[in-house]
């Protein structure tokens, strides 16, 4: 905005580097000029102020498809005043002379114009497509169409206005439609999530089911390791037993060899005891023979009193003594 300086009859206006500024007097343009700075009577001088720096205006535009679907379509549109002494004459841009404000609103005029001719550019675009051909445009190529569009507008180049871009945000139908739309993409995420959840389940049995296989594996191996183990402790146990038996017979027929030994050198020596017992009574009864019958008599009373039992005290009556000795004298008589 322009700096007015106030001074008696008369006033001093200092532009910005910004702004066009255009003074008539009486009807006539006495001063203008980017940054101006100039006096001028405020009784006989009409201000206008232009802005030439960019500026963006944003718009909402809502189109129809052919299959009767609302389509909202957010735009911002970055302009400037190229030609602002064209625009001073078309649009208000007047100032107060005491303030250096304006005394309309110029810019909410050009947005007005501006938002029109991007509804025109982005409608004539669309008019025609089915909502979904709408949704699936490029919104970078639906920019350079409307650009084009806007650049070649008259209303637009008759204001002095030069469009130098335009950007769409995104494209929107209604909520009903959208979230309509949205579900089967949602549907298709969530089957996605589902195949995923089921993948990492069946996996995890798959899993599972080799671990379970592999402990099966090993237990089955443990197994055949035990039983190899109690045959081989088996195998063990019979030659242990076999080798005892073996060495049992030997040692059984070792002591039936000794004890049949032993028994026939006893039998010898019994026979040759015998025998020379024989010979011995033989010898004796040769003896017995050759000797007399008082001999005998004493022989027999030794062995008598050899195996009679033991005599503490011995009583000899007369009547045994008597007869004692009428036998020993009857005998010695014979």
């Amino acid at each position: 905005m322009a700096t007015i300086t106030r001074f008696p009859f008369v006033r001093h206006l200092r532009g910005t580097a910004t702004t066009y500024t255009e003074c008539l007097t009486n009807g006539r343009r006495s001063n203008a000029g980017v940054g101006a700075s100039f006096w001028f009577r405020p009784l006989t001088s009409a201000i206008s102020e232009i802005p030439i720096d960019d500026r963006e205006q944003e718009a909402v535009v809502r189109v129809r498809t052919s299959d009767l679907q609302e389509i909202t379509a957010p735009a911002t549109i970055t302009y400037r005043f190229a030609s602002p002494s064209q625009a001073a004459t078309r649009v208000d841009f007047s100032i107060d002379p005491a303030t250096g404000e304006w005394l309309e609103s110029p810019l909410e005029t050009v947005g007005a114009m501006i938002h029109g001719a991007t509804a025109a550019a982005v409608t004539g675009i669309l008019t025609g497509y089915s909502l979904r051909e709408v949704l699936g445009r490029d919104v970078a190529d639906l920019a350079d169409e409307a650009l084009a569009r806007l650049r070649a507008d008259q209303r637009l180049t008759a204001i002095g206005i030069e469009v130098i871009g335009i950007r769409f945000a995104l494209l929107r139908p209604e909520p009903e439609v959208e979230r309509a739309l949205q579900l089967p993409a949602r549907e298709q995420v969530q089957q996605e999530a589902d195949k995923a959840t089921f993948e990492r389940r069946a996996l995890a049995v798959e899993r599972e089911a080799a671990i379970g296989e592999n402990e099966l594996a090993n237990q089955i191996e443990l197994a055949r390791r035990q039983e190899q183990l109690i045959t081989q402790k088996g195998t063990n146990a019979r030659r242990e037993a076999e080798d005892a038996a073996r060495a049992d017979s030997v040692r059984v027929k070792a002591e039936a060899s000794r004890a049949a030994t032993l028994s026939e050198t006893r039998a010898e020596a019994t026979r040759l005891l015998g025998a020379a017992e024989a010979d011995a009574e033989a010898a004796k009864l040769t003896a017995y023979n050759a000797a007399g019958r008082d001999v005998l008599l004493a022989l027999a009373l030794r062995e008598l009193a050899a195996n009679l039992p033991k005599v503490d005290q011995l009583v000899l009556t007369p009547d045994l003594l008597t007869g004692m000795l009428g036998k020993l004298t009857a005998d010695k008589q014979d």
